[in-house]
């Protein structure tokens, strides 16, 4: 049970740097952008055909970052130059780049067995996953809390709550858009470069279901740790991430196929999204008693007292 916690821990960490990525559009932003499931892959498939090609695994991580932005800026121009819907933009970046990763790899997957990755190089312990993957994880959450406290961040931020009035006050709304779109790719696509190193292949079918996933372990995060403080907003993320992917350890371990988990992930998403809405419906239902209640008392009351007269 330890062991099947801490594989869990340390695969959460690493999908914890891109449910960052999915919080800065689906929260900062508030963009749905559908161009993870296809800039994680994206991500992989560059660190993987670099650490092949002999390349320094770091050297390698950060060009895979640089590959998630640059999808990023794609899917930002497809909606602020070309004005195609958000869904829609991500969704044909998202095409596009099944191809492209299939280019980069020349193949559908590649191996990375014997081939140093970033954990066997600066770690040879058996938790280096965990090690780096924690490292990572804090050290994104203080670089983003960082940045959303400038005042390019707190213009994105005023941007996704905000449009009209970011654009009243002489913020460029379509620069913050692609940049948002960028940065949020790019940790992606890091992600994905970590997770291919972690697992010792980058496949093209690592990306399905990832912004349900992302989702998931924002949602899940905003539910069990609830802060109103950004770096608490950010913590909550990388919790939920970690969280979630202890879930589907322990209920894979329970029995459950591991072909129903995109069913269960996506329940789990419909609940903790419908959550606020449940809460305020038994809240209702919970004061509508305790009137009842009372009112029961108050006539009782009255009766008791009109025997007595």
């Amino acid at each position: 049970m330890l062991n099947i916690i801490t594989g869990a821990v340390s695969l959460g960490l690493l999908w914890s740097v891109m449910a960052l990525g999915v919080y800065l559009t689906f929260r900062v932003l508030d963009y749905a952008d559908m161009t993870v499931d296809g800039s994680i892959v994206t991500g992989a498939a560059i660190a993987a055909k670099l650490l092949v090609s002999g390349v320094n695994p770091v050297l390698a991580t950060m060009a895979a970052f640089f590959g998630g932005m640059a999808a990023g800026v794609v899917t930002g121009l497809l909606h602020t130059k070309l004005k195609i819907p958000a869904i829609l933009s991500g969704i044909l970046s998202q095409i596009g780049l099944y191809s492209i990763n299939i280019k980069i790899m020349g193949k559908p997957n590649t191996t990375l067995l014997k081939v140093e990755t970033i954990f066997s190089m600066f770690t040879q312990s058996k938790q280096a996953v965990l090690i780096c993957g924690g490292i990572t994880a804090v050290a994104f959450v203080v670089l983003l809390y960082m940045f959303l406290s400038t005042s390019m961040g707190s213009a994105l931020r005023a941007t996704g709550n905000n449009e009209k009035m970011a654009n009243a006050m002489g913020i460029n709304i379509d620069s913050m858009k692609i940049l948002g779109l960028a940065l949020g790719n790019g940790l992606v696509a890091f992600s994905g470069a970590l997770i291919a190193q972690s697992q010792g292949y980058a496949d093209m079918g690592m990306g399905q279901g990832s912004i349900v996933i992302g989702l998931a372990s924002v949602i899940i995060g905003e539910v069990l740790y609830h802060r109103t403080s950004m770096l608490g907003k950010l913590s909550a993320v990388l919790i939920g991430a970690v969280t979630y992917r202890i879930i589907i350890a322990l209920v894979i371990d329970m029995g459950m196929d591991p072909l129903d988990l995109k069913l269960f992930t996506a329940i789990t998403v419909t609940v903790a999204l419908s959550m606020p809405r449940i809460k305020n419906y038994l809240f209702a239902k919970l004061n509508t008693l305790k009137k009842h209640t009372n009112a029961n008392r108050s006539i009782k009351v009255l009766e008791k007292e009109g025997k007595r007269v």
